[in-house]
This record gives C-alpha cells, structure tokens and sequence, in this order.
C-alpha cells in the first residue's frame, strides 16, 4: 500500500470528468436507494399496520424495533468492511480474490448471527425492560423481539451479501432482490396480523419470512458468481479473521452510533407512551432518510474502494467531492419533502390525534436537519470506502460522549420529545465537524489492493 501526503490534492485533471462522476455515481447510487431503503420500508411497514392495532402495540413495536435494529445493525460492517475490500481489489484487477473476500465475509456472518439470535430471544424480557417499555407496551415488545429474532441469521447473511455485490460495482441485484422483499413483506403482514388474527406476531413473522426468503436469493447470487471465477466455497480461517479484524474499527463506530439510537429510545420511552409511539414514527422516518442519504454513500464505498484499489488519488478526490455536493442537494429535498408531505403520511402511522400532537414538532426537527445529514453520510461512505476505519471509530466515540449528556438531560429539563430532537440534531453536527475535518486532509488516501 502508498500512503498519500497530507496535503490535499489540487483537483480531476487526472481522473475522470465531473460528467462521467454523476454517471457513476447513480449508476450505483440508484439502485442502491432501493436495496438500502428496504429494511426501513419493513420497519415502516410493520408502523403502519401495527399502529393501526392501538398506541400501545406500537409502542411495544417502537422498543423492539430499536433493539433489533442495533443487534443486527451493529454487525453492518459486515457490509461495508467487505465492500471496500472487494471494490479495492477490483480495482487491482483481482477479480478471483474479490469474490473469494466475499465468500469469507459470509461464513463470518453465519458465524455471528447464530449468538446474536440466541441472545436476543433470550434476553427480550430484559431488553424491553432497559428500554424503558411501560407495562402495557412490554408484552407487545417480548413477543416481537423473541419471533424476530429466528430472523437474524437472514439479516446478517443479507449484509454481508450486499457488500459482495457492491465492491463488485453492482447495486441492479440488491434493488431486484429489496423491491421483491418488501412486496412479500407487506403482504405477509397484512395477511397474518388482519387476516390471519396473529396480531403483533404476525407483522414478525411476515418480517422474518421476507428476509428469509432474500438471504436465500442472493447465496444463490454470490455461490454462482463464486464458481464462476474460480473461488472456493469452503471457510477459510485466514479470510475469515482479516476480515473480523477490518471490521473491528468498524464495529466500534456502529456500536458507538446505535448507542446514541438506543439511549434515545430509552429517554423516549420514559416520557411516555405517547412521546415513544411518535418517537418511533419519527425513527421510522430518520431511518428511512438516512437509508436515502447513504445510497450516495455506498456509491463512495465502491468508488472510491476501486479508486485507491487503482492509485487512483484525484479520481477519489474529485468524486469524494461530487459527492458531498449530491448528498448536501438531496439532504436539502428530503427535508422539505418530511415538512410538506406530513398531512398525508402521518395518518398511516397513528390515527391517535395525542401522538400525531408529539409527532409535529419531532418531524420539523428532523427536517431541520437533512442537509447536514446528507453531508455527514456521503463522508462517512468516503471515508470507509478508503478502509480508514480507525479514525471512525474514534470520531464515533466523542460524539457519543457529546450526545449521552445532551440526552439525558432532556427528563429533567422537562423540553420532552423537542428536547430528544434537538439533542439528536446536536449528534449530527458534531459528527458533521469530525468527518469534514478528515475529508479535508490526506490521510485516508491509501492506494493499493489492500489496505494495511
């Protein structure tokens, strides 16, 4: 690997021009908003239909949702770790050592899913509890929890798929396979929580049968494509702790962050269960903007990753930049689009006219915030893209530090879910300052086919 000066480069001539950036750009970008927005899409889904059972199975479904967004979501570097190093070596021409990367990050998934699984139906009494679920909310939450659990495995096995197919510079099967789940999704849903009576449970198992079904399309995708070009199927152990390793920094980020998302549930809850019934819709929808916002971001992952994987230094630092200026543009439209189009969503959620009260200010907040979300994602694909890991994971610990104390204020100031809000946008900020401040120097600019 090269290390590049870190002193920033002074623009494209050598790289390609602003034109053929956007072209790659959406080219990964588009379908990639797809793929990434379906587990929201579920999430919001099991909102819709399960808001409509009453404010206390929403509730239940908020805290459960938060705590399996975080089992499984803090295993996201699956994806991404595994993304870049594709993308690097697809950039050196190994294709074979990309695929068999890939294949590696998969038995590591598998690995890692089955504990997670077990602890998570184990312990769904104690996490509904921690997270602060009323006594009418709490049942509701141990049942969900404990049913989505068996869906885990799926859920990790789909990360870390993705990211084979992302390195490899294709987005088109993630979109196929996402609208696919989400179509199987909400017609499960509705027909085991409605038709079939199953309440609660039924909008979990719906879930679980969905992601079930897509981690088995896309092994199917991944096994071919592994035969194809040679690479073995079998577990390798050396594949398997180089990867663990560079998803260590990683894995500290996306704990650190998931805490944030966490202690933010928890406050929530302990407003009451109006607040957490419209802080889940508003999560929902943060969730899903953020989804957006990172499409562009997993772009950056795979270009840049293929960039640097090629010593290719100003076509990654003229793409970096073009892409921070779609994520800020987009950042821009999806807050006006959360302010203008709330008459017409926010009835799917809740027809409760006390939760849709609470929802009114929390939204304004997370509209307020859009542009510099749109920055603080596009950079942070960047930056993983490069494989500069260890310096997320620092910038993501300060900005827990900043946030725990912000938050837990929010009780005893008595601001309630506004003061949540403006406590969450606060978050954004500060990781808005940190990852700028990285972006504009050198440092994260490693060429080569692996990073070291």
């Amino acid at each position: 690997m090269t290390a590049v000066p870190t002193e920033p480069t002074a623009g494209p001539p050598a790289g390609p021009s602003r034109r053929r950036h956007d072209r790659e750009i959406l080219a990964l970008a588009v379908p990639a908003f797809g793929a990434l927005v379906a587990e929201p899409l579920f999430l919001m889904a099991d909102s819709a239909i399960v808001g409509h059972l009453g404010t206390r199975q929403l509730a239940g479904v908020g805290v459960a949702s938060a705590a399996l967004t975080t089992a499984a979501g803090m295993f996201v570097f699956l994806a991404y770790a595994t993304t870049a190093a594709v993308a690097r070596r697809i950039g050196a021409g190994d294709r074979r050592g990309a695929v068999q990367q890939g294949v590696d990050g998969l038995w590591l998934a598998l690995g890692l899913s089955v504990p997670v699984a077990l602890l998570t139906a184990l312990l769904a009494p104690r996490v509904a509890e921690a997270l602060g679920a009323s006594p009418t909310a709490a049942p509701y939450a141990e049942t969900y929890l404990r049913i989505s659990a068996l869906g885990i495995p799926a859920m990790l096995l789909l990360l870390a798929a993705t990211g084979v197919l992302r390195g490899l510079q294709d987005t088109r099967t993630p979109l196929l396979v996402a609208v696919a789940g989400f179509t199987a999704n909400i017609g499960l849903n509705a027909g085991l929580v409605y038709g079939a009576g199953l309440g609660v449970a039924g909008s979990a198992w719906g879930t679980v049968l969905a992601q079930t079904g897509m981690a088995a399309v896309y092994l199917v995708v991944v096994v071919r494509g592994a035969r194809r070009e040679g690479a073995t199927l079998r577990p390798d152990a050396t594949g398997i702790r180089a990867g663990a390793r560079a998803g260590g920094p990683l894995l500290v980020r996306t704990v650190s962050l998931r805490a944030v998302l966490m202690i933010a549930t928890a406050v929530a809850a302990r407003l009451g269960d109006d607040q957490i019934a419209a802080h889940q819709v508003t999560m929902t929808l943060f969730s899903f903007l953020a989804f957006a916002l990172d499409a562009i971001a997993i772009a950056g992952q795979a270009i840049i990753g293929r960039y640097l994987g090629a010593s290719d230094v100003p076509g990654a630092r003229a793409a970096a930049r073009r892409m921070v200026e779609w994520g800020v543009g987009s950042g821009v439209v999806l807050g006006l689009l959360v302010v203008l189009a709330r008459p017409l969503y926010v009835p799917l959620f809740t027809p409760d006219p006390a939760v849709q009260e609470q929802l009114s200010t929390a939204l304004l907040l997370l509209a307020l915030t859009q542009p510099v979300a749109g920055l603080v994602f596009v950079l942070d694909g960047v930056l993983m893209g490069a494989g500069d890991g260890p310096y997320l994971a620092r910038a993501a610990l300060a900005t827990l530090a900043v946030f725990v104390p912000a938050a837990l204020a929010v009780p005893p100031s008595g601001t309630g879910l506004a003061g949540l809000w403006w406590a969450m946008n606060l978050f954004m900020l500060v990781r808005a300052a940190f990852l700028v401040r990285r972006a504009r120097g050198g440092s994260w600019l490693v060429t080569g086919a692996v990073r070291t």
